[in-house]
């Protein structure tokens, strides 16, 4: 008998996904412009939709406001690469650095709160984020700004240069993001998340500080959104409020993605987002019955598998491609 975390599963999955990512990084020597763009934007939901599991997940932060982060992400990309005159991807590091200290007086505020509440209390931060920035004239207010040309094209030579360095740092935070979390939740604060998950009372009763440890992981996570928000808005170009702070596309589709694939689970959102990327492809023009259709396959899955698809197969096939625990393993011994 011995004790492992790792498994042949999770072997071959790391070779396997080894070798996608490779193709992934090559990919503005394959795909077209239009791939990349949409493969993009598939990186950045899946960093989004793998912050809010370790929040909700994790570490029980049922939050409907991360959109707050990602549309400050994007307002500070824009406030500091034209009034402070920072290289794009320096803001980029700067709007996570911000975001984090920004969200040390937010979590002070909104964790006096629990459950339904913590929940709305981070809608109305949202909604204080989107008010507060429509007043900012110097940033198109109401109305929104574009990214002047200049600092689009101090990115890199060329339009085609330009695209794919954007596609890089989609994939590039996609795989930290991720790499991130699987290690974090592998350390011994990983360890006393779960164990706040499981149990929190119990989780107290030896020692584990809970609000502390939720705490590092919201303010972890509030930067790295918005990081991820500087990356959107640097792809769109322009900023608004509106598009900048929408609960649908930055909350809403992120929590349908991570309930599909799996809450509490690493995997989940990876599967949830390709999911969620072959409905809006495949169902995109039929207007208001995607959307129909999004609720009806969120309202099946909810009901057959509560755990989402990744923890129906997980339970059917006992199957970890991120193993976070231990397990028991018998060695087989030959007889004479």
């Amino acid at each position: 008998m011995r004790v492992t975390r790792t498994s042949q599963a999770a072997k071959i999955a790391a070779i396997l996904g080894a070798g996608v990512l490779v193709v992934l990084i090559i990919a503005p020597w394959w795909a077209g412009r239009a791939d990349m763009r949409l493969m993009g934007e598939l990186f950045l939901y899946l960093a989004l939709a793998s912050l809010w599991n370790l929040m909700a997940g994790y570490a029980g932060l049922v939050s409907v406001g991360q959109q707050a982060y990602v549309g400050f992400g994007g307002y500070m990309l824009f406030a500091l690469t034209i009034f402070a005159g920072f290289p794009p991807i320096v803001a980029i590091a700067g709007a996570g650095v911000l975001g984090a200290l920004i969200s040390v007086p937010v979590a002070l505020l909104i964790f006096r709160l629990r459950g339904a509440y913590f929940a709305i209390g981070t809608w109305v931060i949202a909604e204080v984020f989107r008010l507060s920035f429509a007043q900012i004239s110097a940033l198109g207010g109401g109305s929104g700004s574009s990214l002047p040309v200049k600092i689009v094209r101090s990115m890199a030579d060329g339009r085609l240069a330009r695209e794919a360095l954007s596609y890089w740092l989609a994939l590039g935070i996609a795989f930290c993001v991720i790499a991130a979390v699987y290690m974090f939740l592998r350390s011994r604060q990983g360890l006393a998340l779960t164990a706040i998950r499981d149990n929190e009372l119990a989780a107290s009763s030896l020692g584990i500080d809970i609000w502390w440890t939720k705490f590092i992981v919201y303010v972890a996570a509030s930067a790295l959104t918005a990081m991820i928000g500087a990356l959107i808005f640097l792809q769109k170009l322009r900023i608004s409020p509106d598009a900048a702070f929408s609960v649908n596309d930055w909350t809403a589709f992120v929590i349908f993605i991570v309930v599909i694939g799996g809450i509490g689970t690493i995997e989940g959102p990876i599967i949830g987002t390709l999911i969620f990327f072959a409905l809006r492809e495949t169902l995109a023009d039929l207007g208001t019955v995607y959307l129909m259709v999004l609720g009806v396959v969120a309202i099946l899955i909810m009901l057959r598998a509560p755990k989402g698809i990744w923890g129906l197969v997980r339970a059917r096939f006992d199957l970890q491609l991120f193993p976070l625990g231990y397990r028991v393993v018998s060695d087989k011994v030959k007889g004479d």
